[in-house]
Order: C-alpha cells, then structure tokens, then sequence
C-alpha cells in the first residue's frame, strides 16, 4: 500500500471514529505523535491534544508541546516522589508508567501506536481501533490507530510532505532529521541499554535516582532486597548493568584480585560524578 492510501485510509477511519465527539489525541512530543495531530487536523475533527508530563521527558518536551497547542496534563506526583516511595522502576515493575502515563483522561483516544516498532506491539495489536482497560473494567476508552502498520520511512516522508517541524531530539548537529531516533523517559529501564546511556548524558539524572532510592532504601528496612543487596548502590548497579541477581552476584566478585566491587564507587567512577 503507498503513503497515499496509508493516508487516505488513515483520515477516513478517523473521521469515522471522531464524528459527534470530542477525542483525545494522546500526544508525547514524539514523531508518532506529530503525525498522528497533523492526521487528526486534516480529517477536520474536534480534538484536545493531551500530554502527560512525565517530569523525566528529555530536555525540549514541553517547550515543543507548547508550540503545537498541546496541553500539559501535570501528574499528581513527581517521578522521584515515586522512587521514594517505590523503589527503582525496572524492566518487570513499571509502576511509574502506570503512575504518570497510563491512566484514562477521555472515552475516545488516538494514540501513535505502531506494529513496526516492536514485535510485541507487532502481536498484541492487530486492529485499528481497540479498547483500553485502565485498572478495570469499568474505566476503559475507545482507541484508535491511524497508524498501526506505518513503517518509519512512512513518517519520514509525510512529515517531509506535511512540513512537521518535529522535537529538536531528532535532528543532528546539520539539521538532518533521523526517523530512526526515539524519544522517551530519561533513564527508562525498558531501553536496550537500560537507560545507562541517558545517564552518562545526564549524570545529576543518576544522582538524583541514587538520592532517592537511598530514602526508599531507608525507610523499607523490611523489603527482602535489604537481604539480597548490601546497599542502595549495589541494587542500582544490578538495576542497570545486570540481567539477573546471579549475574550481579558474579559480576560484583569480577575482580583481577578477588576483590568484592564496591559499587558506589564503580558509578561513580562510570559516570563521572559523586553520589
């Protein structure tokens, strides 16, 4: 199918989808969502485009919200105010997604979900419209897809064709736009590199995660990472540079003379600041 029919198709189910309503447009200041507003204008539907402040979003988000019109949805606390009381988020308890993004606004959302960026979404969304449990049954939403199967070279070319000036996160030192690059929560442990990257770019980021956590650390005596882990330090090094607690285990051993890794010192000396 080209772009054009992508496009056509794209308008037509949403001007289906929004006639006689409002919808929301869950907008994250990604490419995706940048698409799927111009969309959403061009099938000439009433709308409120919604994002909802992380408080851990790169650098630019809301200025970049602002000038498409979006409005910020502020979360009833802070990401770090979850880290007090939570612990560090990790690949198998997200709660902070649940906390600050996944909660319900509107009956009838669009969202910039696409099969081509992951193989779970690639499985788990095979429809264009679906509908969305938030906790229970009894709060859930409409949703719909425009751009469920767009590839990537899809959303170069209309954001060329449509003029999108998108999140500066996308363009190179030369102005060069990079459809491959993603945007997303500053240290998110669902990266490939669990976030280890964004904390080298943002080493406070780390310190302020490594403050934090020691408040949940001390004030959770009884939580059974205190008879895994020896301290805060080291559950946050298994956080970002182990698969598993064996494999933290061995890694914390891993030295030339038989010494046990100190790994507050190791973060520090890895990303360059004092924790």
């Amino acid at each position: 199918m080209t772009l054009e029919n992508k496009i056509d198709q794209a308008v037509k189910l949403l001007q289906s989808f929004g006639k006689g309503k409002v919808v929301e447009v869950c907008y994250s200041g990604g490419k995706d969502s940048d698409v799927i507003l111009e969309l959403v204008k061009m099938a000439g539907i009433e709308y409120r485009a919604i994002y909802k402040n992380t408080t851990i979003d790169p650098p630019h988000t809301i200025a970049h919200c602002k000038s498409k019109g979006v409005e910020i949805m502020h979360p009833k606390e802070t990401f770090f105010n979850i880290i007090k009381k939570n612990g560090f988020p990790n690949r198998k308890a997200r709660f902070c997604c649940k906390i600050l993004k996944e909660y319900k606004i509107m009956d009838y959302a669009v969202q910039g979900i696409r099969r081509h960026e992951s193989t779970a979404r690639a499985k788990r969304y095979q429809e264009p419209i679906v509908c969305r449990i938030y906790g229970s049954k009894d709060c859930h939403a409409n949703v719909c897809l425009p751009i469920l199967d767009w590839t990537n070279k899809d959303i170069e070319q209309f954001i060329k064709i449509r003029g999108i000036q998108c999140h500066p996160l996308y363009y190179d030192t030369h102005g060069v736009f990079h459809v491959e690059r993603r945007l997303g929560c500053l240290g998110c442990p669902l990266r490939s590199d669990k976030g280890v990257e964004h904390f080298k770019q943002h080493p406070r980021l780390l310190k302020r995660w490594a403050y934090c956590g020691s408040i949940w650390w001390n004030t959770h005596t009884n939580n059974k990472t205190h008879k895994l882990y020896g301290n805060v330090y080291d559950l946050l090094y298994k956080h970002l540079f182990c698969d598993s607690y064996k494999e933290f285990v061995k890694a914390k051993q891993k030295n030339l003379f038989g010494e046990i890794i100190d790994c507050k010192k190791y973060l520090e000396e890895y990303f360059k600041i004092e924790l």
